[in-house]
């Protein structure tokens, strides 16, 4: 139902247009929104006509006017018909409010739908009968899941309504209390450029939020889908993304699930799996060094450098025999030799796997 303080401004609208005073009431007389207090006779009619049959009723100065949305009376009307066009103009502002309301109501319903629907509450055949009420036609949208950290929920709710363009095949809701979710149109935009496309979005969201209200976000992002029961899928895999882009890539704030690699696959590992890879890796104790701060920053800038012994030792500003040392200091650690592709690659994928096992005994 409209807030009162909404009804309030829209009847203060009416009767700065008409010059006349305006009330609306409840069926059950209890008045809702004023600009002047009304006599006791009409607001003792109120009750009694709003039960009646009739749609208008005339008490003394003043008309009353029921307001019917989806065949039931959901308000009492009452204007000032000292004026002789004041019927006419009571009956638009009939109109205004009744328009108001079923506008209102339309969007509160379009959001709970959206929200049984990413949360897969409704079954295919109700989704599908409900989007074509609600006027929701299939259209390739992707789920954008922004994470806010628990705090802010309703600002970052208004200001992704104001900041995402929004057209009328989107729509922004919140399904939980630290999660603000915006459905995406993507219908008009090329098949070569959607991936790049989603990025944008997921940054400007990233970028804007902080700017806008200095709250800092992670923005994850499934696939793209056409039909409305595939949004529950798409949200799902935005969910995903920013789980495992927590465990694995924690310096990302914009995480696709198209894009999560290996990460995607050792997130979904059962915990023996892990534990036995790590033993067969490492032995019985995992090595201190992985916790070194400054030695796993010489070997993630030595990854991203594709094992270049020069470049990374330049980036490093130290002299690249120094940088021999250090890695052979770090074989002597781990017992693996990440100048070769295959240790390293081993010694890589053990790290996600450490990453996953203590994620999953800190949130299990």
């Amino acid at each position: 139902m409209l807030s009162n303080q909404k009804l309030q401004s829209s009847l203060n609208e009416i009767k700065e247009i008409t010059k006349l005073d305006v009330a609306l009431y409840s069926t059950k007389g209890k008045v809702i929104a004023n600009t002047c207090v009304m006599p006791c006779e009409v607001e003792n009619a109120v009750a009694d006509f709003a039960d009646s049959l009739a749609d208008k009723q005339v008490v003394g100065e003043y008309a009353l006017y029921k307001v019917i949305v989806e065949n039931e009376v959901e308000y009492v009307f009452v204007i000032n018909v000292a004026d002789e066009n004041a019927f006419v103009l009571g009956q638009m502002a009939v109109c205004q409010i009744r328009n108001m309301v079923k506008s209102y109501a339309e969007h509160y319903d379009r959001n709970n739908f959206i929200q049984n629907v990413l949360l897969g509450n409704l079954l295919t055949m109700d989704m599908m009968s409900r989007a074509k009420k609600l006027h929701i036609e299939p259209k390739d949208r992707v789920a954008f899941v922004i994470d806010t950290g628990k705090k802010n929920n309703d600002t970052v709710l208004e200001l992704v309504k104001n900041l995402s363009n929004m057209k009328s095949g989107d729509f922004v809701t919140s399904v939980d209390q630290h999660n603000v979710v915006l459905i995406k149109d993507v219908s008009r935009v090329a098949k070569d450029d959607l991936e790049e496309e989603m990025l944008e979005i997921a940054k400007s969201l990233v970028d804007n939020l902080h700017m806008e209200a200095m709250i800092k976000v992670r923005v994850g992002y499934g696939n793209v889908v056409h039909q409305i029961n595939e949004l529950t899928q798409s949200f799902q895999e935005a969910k995903m993304a920013l789980e495992v882009g927590r465990v694995f890539y924690a310096g990302q704030d914009t995480i696709s699930y198209a894009r999560l690699g290996i990460g995607r696959l050792i997130y979904q590992l059962p915990m023996s799996l892990c534990d036995m890879f790590i033993k067969e890796v490492f032995g019985d104790e995992i090595p201190d060094i992985l916790d070194d701060e400054e030695a796993m920053s010489t070997i993630n800038k030595f990854f991203d450098n594709n094992l270049n012994i020069s470049e990374t030792a330049r980036q490093l500003y130290v002299h690249r025999n120094t940088l021999v040392y250090r890695l052979e200091r770090i074989e002597k650690a781990i017992g693996l030799d990440i100048r070769t592709f295959d240790d390293a690659m081993t010694f890589r994928i053990a790290v996600m796997v450490i990453a996953h096992m203590r994620d999953s005994k800190e949130f299990h």
